[in-house]
């Protein structure tokens, strides 16, 4: 199956990661990296401006990428990755070309990273996406009834067990550790952590921490993320890894079940404790191969409990990280996502 994918290939990248392992199920591909015509990480306020002002021109020419892609590659399938800045006449470029046009939609909501989505979504042929609640989403605000569920997974090259001979020096050691973007949630329960906990050495990672204003974590937010091998030695220098999801957004019916931290961190050799729900718990067996909490409350004593039990949290971090081997690569993934389309 010749798929032409759609989305960016940073090093620790979901999406980087998936397109790989459908390379590995035998796909042929090829890729327009959204971030080759986009630029998206800028930080200071005047380049900012400047940027806003040329990104009407670099969606063009993004878009125009990918139709240049379907002339050459004529591919079987257009596998979009989110799809945030594709537009919909580009997605009508591929159907009339009579190529297959799939949606990967790994967010909360679909509604909630500008207009492209909203617009583009009933022009799918398939869409897959991470959440549950999705496929009734898809069906309620926009009548599309072809949506699949495909939790993610863990990327082999990315999340692994990395040799730190000097890990005692490491920059990234510390009793517990978040990596993940703020919401005012995630803040909140952290806060509460270190208003009961106060001498844990917490580590927060992640983008937009600078919106947290409670003091209680302000010594801990590290007001930076970590990607790549730096974001498996980050979790491999934490005794305990946190699984705080996110609550829902405009255009969703609930907050995150799972995420893609749930397998990251048991892919990577960290010991996950993990926010408790239906959906969570049947991924990795609680108390054997992850550890839950419901809620602030609970969360402070499960710190306390494992901190004060590093072997159970050994035997715990080491029949997860097996588990994770076992059922939940994204080679997996990409399997039934090829089966799907």
């Amino acid at each position: 199956m010749k798929v032409l994918a759609i989305g960016p290939l940073w090093r620790g990248s979901n999406a980087g990661g998936l397109f790989r392992a459908m390379s590995r199920q035998g796909c042929l591909l090829e890729i327009v990296d959204e971030f080759y015509y986009i630029s998206l990480q800028t930080k200071k306020k005047y380049t900012k401006i400047l940027e806003r002002l040329i990104r009407p021109l670099q969606f063009a020419e993004f878009n125009n990428a990918i139709k240049k892609k379907i002339d050459i590659f004529k591919p079987d399938v257009t596998f979009v990755y989110k799809g945030a800045f594709v537009f919909p006449g580009t997605i009508l470029y591929a159907k009339k070309h009579s190529i297959i046009v799939v949606m990967f939609f790994p967010d909360v909501s679909m509604t909630n990273h500008g207009t492209n989505s909203p617009k583009s979504i009933p022009l799918y042929d398939l869409i897959f996406t991470t959440k549950t609640y999705g496929i009734n989403d898809l069906k309620n605000m926009y009548n599309f009834g072809n949506a699949h569920f495909i939790e993610h997974g863990f990327d082999p090259e990315i999340h692994k067990k990395i040799s730190l001979p000097n890990i005692e020096n490491s920059d990234f050691i510390c009793d517990v550790s978040f990596i993940c973007t703020y919401s005012p949630k995630k803040g909140l329960w952290l806060s509460e952590v270190k208003k009961h906990l106060p001498d844990i050495y917490l580590k927060i990672w992640g983008g937009q921490w600078e919106k947290a204003t409670d003091p209680y974590i302000k010594n801990s937010i590290q007001y930076s993320a970590v990607f790549g091998d730096l974001y498996a030695i980050a979790i491999q220098s934490s005794k305990i890894n946190l699984g705080i999801l996110s609550e829902s957004a405009i255009g969703s019916s609930s907050g995150d079940l799972i995420a893609s931290r749930t397998f990251h961190i048991p892919g990577s050799d960290g010991f996950l404790l993990h926010e408790k729900n239906n959906e969570s718990t049947q991924y990795f067996k609680e108390n054997e191969e992850a550890a839950f909490f419901d809620g602030p409350e609970e969360l402070v004593s499960q710190i306390k409990f494992f901190l004060s039990n590093p072997h159970i949290r050994e035997k715990i971090k080491d029949a997860g990280y097996e588990r994770a081997l076992k059922d939940h690569s994204l080679d997996s993934r990409a399997e039934i996502a090829i089966k799907h389309i």
